[in-house]
């Protein structure tokens, strides 16, 4: 016996897309007088042609086929009428057919409304300028158009108007967005100068290793006042204050000071050694920069801290008759320097932690996706290119080498929580 499809149970009707055929003229290659530019221009001109079938498609279903009456329709046709579709970073004028309904009002047409919604101009530009395009120069990175065609939207205070606009609408989002149950055991703290203005950045690291750019503050110095005003919010939007966890920071005294205010004693503080050892330097001859770089690679190299301590209050004391300037630098935050040590970090991930490399390869972003701006005229305006600037940098972000020591750490920061507890109920 033969079986057929049509008679299985299993089969179900499709509805299959409507489809319409559009007729394009084509001239022959031959007719084509600049070749670099014919192709584009029959694409363009191609596209209207289909963009205008579609719309007079869109508006026969609404108001039914031409000179034909139906009384039960509920829209009539309304002519024509000049308009702006978006194409390839511009908007292009052209002439879109009307409809209104019964009672006066325009009806849209949907076609009409894909081909001219401005977000794809928008992220065009705020690419454009990713990309490191100025506004100025927006115009000329566009492919040009056939000389009867004019386009809008392309000039300097065009581009500027809605890179201002997308930023704005992008920075109060990211900005006012909650941390979620994200735990954040490592915090980098930075800043960044731009102009007049410093801007404080604090970068998360979780148990995973995956960076996410926390917050942000405007400041003129890295004051205590603007290192306390960016915690706090970083507690507002859902850090929580009494976890332990690690921050590595620069060696500011203010970012010290804001961190343990803030924080008290379930803060572990990471001084950076590159930073600490440049400091150390600045305090010597040339001729003893080598071996004195050769003893501080050394001590911060050891897992012991205890012995680490040692070696560097030894390196302080050879150094404290002639070059008081460096003993002292030594001996200031020295505790700070070897924190993840005294963690019992190691491996891969105390190299990564021991620097502010990854916050500083941040900043290194910032400048570059900034680097066309002459003047900076305002701190909001500081502000929001380097908000944008940390989106555009986020896609790029990595997990932090040797993340899975990171349980390491979260189980000593979580010790020195218990400690803390225990201390302060030997108190109360």
């Amino acid at each position: 016996m033969t079986k057929h499809a049509r008679n299985s149970k299993y089969l179900q009707a499709v509805d299959l897309p409507k489809t319409m055929a559009v007729e394009i003229p084509l001239p022959l290659l031959g007719a084509f007088a600049n070749i670099e530019k014919s192709f584009f221009e029959l694409c363009i001109d191609s596209g209207q042609q289909v963009l205008q079938a579609m719309m007079e498609q869109d508006r026969e279903d609404l108001c039914g086929p031409r000179w034909k009456r139906n009384p039960d329709r509920s829209a009539g046709r309304g002519g024509t009428t000049q308009s702006e579709v978006t194409l390839g970073g511009r908007r292009i004028a052209i002439k879109r057919p009307r409809v209104r309904s019964k009672e006066g009002e325009e009806v849209e047409l949907p076609s009409f409304a894909f081909a001219a919604d401005r977000d794809p101009l928008d992220h065009h530009s705020l690419n454009a300028v990713a990309c490191g395009i100025s506004s100025r120069k927006y115009a000329r990175s566009l492919d040009p158009l056939p000389e009867e065609i004019e386009d809008r939207s392309t000039s300097k205070s065009s581009v500027s108007r809605r890179y201002v606009a997308m930023t704005t609408k992008q920075m109060t989002s990211w900005l006012t967005t909650p941390l979620g149950d994200r735990h954040f055991p490592i915090i980098m703290i930075d800043g960044i100068h731009m102009g007049d203005h410093l801007v404080l950045i604090a970068l998360g690291i979780d148990f995973e290793g995956k960076k996410q750019v926390l917050g942000l503050r405007e400041g003129d110095t890295e004051n205590g006042q603007v290192v306390r005003s960016l915690l706090r919010d970083l507690i507002d939007r859902g850090l929580e204050q009494e976890r332990a966890r690690l921050f590595v920071i620069d060696g500011a005294k203010a970012l010290t000071s804001g961190i343990q205010k803030i924080f008290g004693p379930l803060a572990e503080i990471q001084r950076c050694q590159i930073h600490k050892r440049r400091n150390i330097l600045g305090h010597l001859p040339d001729r003893l920069h080598e071996s004195v770089k050769a003893i501080l690679k050394e001590a911060w190299s050891l897992s012991d801290a205890k012995i680490a301590k040692r070696r560097l209050e030894r390196l302080a004391s050879s150094l404290e008759a002639d070059h008081p300037g460096a003993a002292a630098s030594i001996k200031e935050g020295l505790d700070h320097t070897l924190t993840l040590q005294r963690l019992g970090l190691g491996g891969v991930l105390l190299k990564k932690l021991r620097t502010t490399n990854a916050i500083e390869n941040l900043n290194s972003g910032i400048v570059t996706y900034s680097r066309n701006v002459k003047r900076w005229q305002s701190g909001s305006m500081v502000v929001r290119w380097v908000s944008a600037a940390i989106v555009e940098a986020e896609k790029k972000f990595r997990r932090v080498k040797g993340w899975r020591d990171i349980e390491k750490l979260i189980r000593a920061l979580e010790a020195n929580e218990q400690k803390q507890e225990a201390i302060a109920k030997r108190v109360a």
